[in-house]
């Protein structure tokens, strides 16, 4: 496997929100491989077979990303007890690793990309690892057992190129937690330097073409939060409860506006 820069590392695994960030604990002496200290950001490793330790991070998950469903349960007050779930852009398994502790009985961890899911995660009985799969082109088949909860944090696609092959996939009446990332929705002209989002009216009309896309593929907007952990460089992102039924339902606008309000023109 090609080496990689640690901060990029950290940063795609989402322990950090930005460069910056990362090269701050690295040079703070808090990020180890194993038991070596790493000096500088642009210090290389194999993913394949690095051991990478960061001194003083929040360790409720193997990655932060487990912080964004957390917020989502709580707030859209879901119940996953003995659920089946599909983890949809898995990566180190933050996701995953939260719907676990939260009660699911199966999660299948589907990444396009390989040996990136934590390794307690890969050994967990609970757990089906699907590494380099990409989502599109499963069937039904895929799956021993039917999924009934899905949760989606995919990154340089539209979230219009998974809800249709989910629609097949999950059960009716299944639940859907996705993260919404205006940087990958909105088009090229809105995007700004280093690939951030900061006009709020973008947000917004992007917020409303992914619910009116859910709709017409059998997918109904309830709710609607911020993300609690900004996207790579601070773009601010947004997790949406979905559900999978034909009964239309869009997100009232004045919700969309009182969600939106902390992003920036």
């Amino acid at each position: 496997m090609k080496k990689q820069r640690i901060d990029e590392w950290l940063v795609e695994r989402e322990y950090f929100e930005s460069l910056d960030e990362a090269r701050r604990y690295i040079m703070a002496g808090k990020v180890l491989n194993e038991h070596e200290r790493i000096h500088s950001g642009a210090e290389k490793i194999n993913p394949a077979d690095a051991k990478i330790r960061i001194k003083g991070l929040d360790k409720r998950y193997v990655s932060r990303g487990g912080l964004k469903l957390e917020k989502a349960i709580r707030e859209f007050n879901l119940q996953l007890q003995d659920r089946i779930h599909v983890d949809i852009g898995s990566s180190t398994g933050g996701f995953t690793d939260c719907a676990l502790q939260n009660g699911v009985r199966k999660s299948y961890a589907i990444d396009v990309g390989t040996n990136q899911l934590a390794y307690s995660l890969r050994i967990d009985p609970r757990v089906t690892v699907m590494e380099q799969t990409n989502f599109r082109f499963v069937t039904s088949e895929s799956f021993s057992e039917t999924p009934d909860f899905a949760s989606i944090d995919v990154s340089f696609i539209s979230l219009s190129l998974i809800l249709p092959k989910l629609h097949t996939i999950l059960k009716p009446g299944g639940e859907v937690v996705a993260l919404i990332k205006p940087q990958f929705e909105a088009h090229r002209e809105e995007v700004g330097e280093k690939g951030v989002v900061h006009n709020r009216q973008v947000h917004k009309r992007v917020i409303k073409e992914v619910m009116t896309f859910a709709g017409k593929h059998h997918f109904s907007a309830e709710k609607l939060t911020v993300s609690p952990i900004k996207g790579a460089n601070g773009n601010i992102e947004y997790l949406i409860y979905l559900v999978h039924q034909d009964k239309p339902h869009l997100i009232d606008e004045d919700d969309i506006e009182e969600v939106t309000i902390e992003t920036a023109d």
